[in-house]
C-alpha cells in the first residue's frame, strides 16, 4: 500500500470516530447531489469492473520474492496474524523474500477479525517503518488489515471490514486506493486449515455468491454518480459479475462439503480457494446485501461465544458464520423480487426444482439452505451462539447504518423487516 492510500484510511478511521452517532436513527445518507444519466434518469445507467491481479497455482508463493525484486521494493513489511507466524505459509514467503534479497520486517499483530484500534495500531507501526511494499500472508483478516483462507476474497477487492468498536458492529472502508497489487491464491495453505475454519470461510463464499447475485442490478441503482470517480465499488448486479457469481456458487455445491470433511482433499480444497477469488471478482463490483448488513451486529455484540478451530483469546462469531445463519430468512424475504434468479441458485444448491411454483422461490431456496448448512453440522441459528429475542432491537440498530449494503438488497426493508428476520434466524432447524 502506497503511503497516500495509507494515511487515507487513517483519515477515514478518524472520521468514523468523529462522526460516530451523530444522526439519532444512524440511518447515515450520502450527501453526494445525484447525477443524471445521459437518458435523463437518476439511476445509474452504467458499471464498470475492477479487479486485482491474480496469480493461481500449487507453490506459487515461493515467487513473492522475484515479483517484489520486478517492483523494485526496497523496504517491505510482511504482515501475518500470530497463528500462521508459526506455520508453513508464512516460512515460504520469508524464504522468497531472503532468496531474492528483498529487505523486510514482520508483523504479525493482526487481530483475527479486525478492529478499527487493530487498524490503528497497524497504521502507526507501517508509519514508522516507512515500507514501499506490503505482503500479507493470510485470509481477510490480514488483507483487510492491509490488504490462507478461502472466503474473503481480499486478495481481488479494494473493500477493509473492521468491528468498529465504538458501535459494536462491523463496517467497511471502500476504496480503489487498497486495491492488492497482485493476489496470489496457493492452495497449498489450505491444507493447513481446520475443517471449522474450511467451513465458515466456505459460508462467505456462498453468500458473496448469492447475495451478487441476487443484489438490485445496477441500472436500477441511485443515485447516478455526477462524475465516474463517485461510483461506488458496489454497484449492485451486473451481466459480468453475474458470470463469477454463478461459477463460484457451482463450485461451492461441488466442493464445499468434500473440503472440510476431507482436509488431505486438495483438489476440493483448490477449487474453494478459486471459487473464494471468483465469488470476490463478482461480489467485489456488484455487492452484498442484507446477510452481510445484518451480520455485522451479529458478530460485533457477540457475549461470549467462541468458535471451534479458531485459535483467539476473545469471544468469537467468525464472518462466514455470522452471515450465512440468516441466509435462510433472508432469501425468503427478497425472493418476490427476481424470484427465477432465486430459484436458480436453489438449483444450483441441490434442489429439485422441476415442479416448483415460481412464487415459492423464496421458501424453496431457504430450505435448501437449510440443509445444506444442517450437513455441515451449522449452529442451530442466533440462539445457540448465544442472542436471545432480547438482543433483537440492538441487532437492528446495528444493521440501520449499514447502507453500503444493504441498500443493494432488491427490496426495501423497515426495522420491523429487520426484526422479523432476526427473529426468524434465532433457529434454523
Amino acid at each position: 500500500m502506497a503511503a497516500a492510500a495509507r494515511a487515507r484510511v487513517a483519515h477515514l478511521l478518524r472520521q468514523l470516530q468523529r462522526a460516530a452517532c451523530q444522526c439519532p436513527t444512524h440511518s447515515h445518507t450520502y450527501s453526494q447531489a445525484p447525477g443524471l444519466s445521459p437518458s435523463g434518469k437518476t439511476t445509474d445507467y452504467a458499471f464498470e469492473m475492477a479487479v486485482s491481479n491474480i496469480r493461481y497455482g500449487a507453490g506459487v508463493t515461493k515467487e513473492v520474492g522475484m515479483d517484489l525484486q520486478n517492483m523494485g521494493a526496497k523496504n517491505v513489511c510482511l504482515m501475518t496474524d500470530k497463528n500462521l507466524s508459526q506455520l508453513p505459509p508464512v516460512q515460504v514467503a520469508m524464504d522468497s523474500l531472503v532468496k531474492n534479497g528483498i529487505p523486510f520486517t514482520v508483523y504479525d499483530n493482526v487481530r483475527v477479525e479486525p478492529t478499527d484500534a487493530s487498524f490503528m495500531e497497524a497504521i502507526e507501526f507501517a508509519q514508522k517503518g516507512a515500507f514501499d511494499a506490503y505482503v500479507a500472508v493470510g485470509g481477510g483478516s490480514t488483507m483487510d488489515t492491509l490488504p490462507t483462507t478461502s472466503g474473503t476474497g481480499s486478495e481481488t477487492t479494494g473493500v477493509a471490514i473492521f468491528d468498529y468498536e465504538h458501535l459494536k458492529v462491523k463496517t467497511g472502508i471502500a476504496s480503489r486506493a487498497i486495491k492488492p497489487t497482485l493476489g496470489l491464491i496457493d492452495p497449498l495453505h489450505t491444507l493447513h486449515m481446520p475443517a471449522r475454519v474450511v467451513a465458515n470461510s466456505g459460508f462467505d463464499v456462498l453468500c458473496h455468491a448469492l447475495e451478487s447475485y441476487t443484489a438490485l442490478p445496477y441500472h436500477l441503482r441511485s443515485p447516478c454518480p455526477s462524475n465516474p470517480i463517485t461510483r461506488p465499488a458496489y454497484q449492485g448486479s451486473n451481466p459480468i459479475s453475474d458470470i463469477w457469481a454463478i461459477h463460484a456458487l457451482r463450485i461451492v455445491a461441488k466442493y464445499l462439503k468434500r473440503a472440510v470433511r476431507n482436509p488431505d482433499d486438495l483438489e476440493a480444497r483448490s477449487h474453494m480457494h478459486l471459487a473464494s477469488a471468483f465469488a470476490g471478482i463478482g461480489f467485489g463490483n456488484a455487492g452484498v446485501h442484507l446477510c452481510h448488513g445484518m451480520s455485522y451486529p451479529i458478530s460485533g455484540l457477540v457475549k461470549t461465544y467462541k468458535a471451534k478451530d479458531y485459535n483467539v483469546d476473545h469471544p468469537l462469531v467468525p464472518h462466514g458464520l455470522s452471515v450465512v445463519l440468516t441466509s435462510p430468512a433472508v432469501f425468503t424475504f427478497t425472493a418476490q423480487m427476481f424470484p427465477e434468479r432465486h430459484l436458480e441458485t436453489a438449483e444450483i444448491l441441490g434442489a429439485d426444482t422441476r415442479t416448483t411454483r415460481i412464487q415459492d422461490a423464496g421458501l424453496v431456496l431457504a430450505d435448501t439452505l437449510r440443509k445444506f448448512l444442517f450437513d455441515l453440522d451449522v449452529d442451530d441459528g442466533l440462539a445457540a451462539i448465544g442472542y436471545s429475542k432480547a438482543d433483537i432491537p440492538a441487532l437492528v440498530k446495528g444493521t440501520l447504518p449499514q447502507e453500503r449494503v444493504t441498500k443493494l438488497a432488491p427490496r426495501p426493508q423497515s426495522e420491523e423487516d429487520l426484526a422479523a428476520l432476526f427473529e426468524a434466524s434465532m433457529k434454523l432447524y
